[in-house]
């Protein structure tokens, strides 16, 4: 009786200390989080609100989508909500390529930039209208490697500030809608022609947007630099571990690639839970959420919160998951708790020198 006894107190010890290694679904608000890849475009936010209420610190970045004085407004709003949430809140700055033709426009942009830095940025955003959109006075794309960059990127590795960067596309961009596996890229780019590449042959393929940026980072060795979006090579983790292999100076974020994440969960879900565990240090949560000001201040939160607690869900438990942005079903991560919290809040710290 003794011996049955004593297995059963041996085997709820070794329930209990497994259990441990690994967080519940329970544990969300409990745990500190960071959403890394965060947009905020009003002055009158309320994201702050369920942000804290969920234990989240929101890095918002700026983007240079909408003209210099839209680069300068945005940056002032979130100078201001810096100064107000302080330890739960950082940001980035970016510069706009207006008068990119002037000899003195690197100066110019290195100026600003410091400006930024001294306001309080933590990091400087570059955005895929580089490479897609943007050209020169003879009406050629600017692409992220062109020499005209050079001394401000070489000026962020000197002051030790990141660079973040949305360059490119998903590879689904230069597919017909009908053959992307993801449903998020299926109707961004349906309400997006504009940006979808496979309607557009005469501008870069995606092979030549990847080996553009991937010259910048080879000219540049010791520029800290933060691939969004899974640096655009969503579509196969295998394709990351060897971007992150090539380039020790880089990390990347998952904002808006859930479902590029998800699908191939279901498809080879050791060999996806194995990439997070290796690179458990330089990968970053984010979600790309947008707030622009005058939505229904319950239904957004309901998104906020809806939205993170589906991805933790996904991180920290095996669970058979469901999501509208993929078909079909999947199994969660259960990922250990080091690797959680590194993902969830450690590698944004480090990487941003932040919070």
């Amino acid at each position: 009786m003794k011996i049955i006894y004593l297995l059963i107190i041996l085997f709820a010890f070794l329930f209990v200390s497994c259990d441990s290694k690994f967080y519940s679904i329970e544990d969300f608000a409990s745990v500190e989080k960071i959403d890394a890849h965060y947009h905020i475009y009003t002055n009158k936010s309320v994201s702050m609100e369920q942000a804290q209420k969920d234990n989240f610190k929101l890095f918002t970045i700026n983007t240079f989508s909408g003209g210099c004085e839209r680069v300068a407004e945005a940056h002032h709003q979130l100078t201001s909500l810096n100064n107000t949430f302080d330890a739960d809140f950082d940001y980035s700055t970016t510069f706009c390529l207006n008068g990119w033709d002037d000899p003195a426009w690197a100066e110019n942009t290195i100026s600003w930039i410091d400006q930024c830095i001294a306001d309080g940025a933590k990091a400087v955003k570059v955005w895929k209208n580089i490479g897609m959109e943007i050209r020169d006075k003879d009406s050629i794309l600017i692409m992220i490697d062109d020499p005209q960059f050079d001394p401000v990127f070489a000026h962020l590795a000197e002051i030790g500030i990141p660079l973040v960067g949305h360059l490119g596309e998903p590879k689904a961009c230069w597919q017909p809608i009908e053959e992307m596996k993801a449903n998020n890229n299926k109707n961004y780019f349906t309400n997006n022609p504009h940006y979808h590449m496979y309607l557009h042959p005469e501008y870069p393929t995606y092979q030549e947007q990847m080996d553009a940026r991937d010259r910048m980072l080879e000219k540049n060795p010791g520029l800290v630099f933060i691939g969004c979006h899974l640096a655009s090579l969503e579509w196969s983790v295998d394709e990351q571990a060897k971007y992150l292999d090539r380039f020790p100076n880089s990390s990347i974020d998952m904002a808006a690639r859930m479902g590029d994440l998800f699908y191939q969960t279901r498809d080879e879900h050791e060999k996806v839970r194995d990439f997070f565990i290796k690179y458990q240090d330089r990968l970053l949560y984010g979600t790309d959420i947008g707030e622009r000001g005058g939505e229904d201040k319950e239904s957004f939160h309901k998104r906020m919160n809806e939205t993170w607690l589906r991805d933790w869900e996904y991180l920290v438990t095996d669970n058979k998951m469901t999501s509208h942005l993929i078909d079909g079903e999947f199994n969660g991560l259960k990922l250990p708790k080091e690797v959680v919290d590194k993902v969830f809040a450690t590698n944004t710290k480090k990487w941003y020198k932040s919070f």
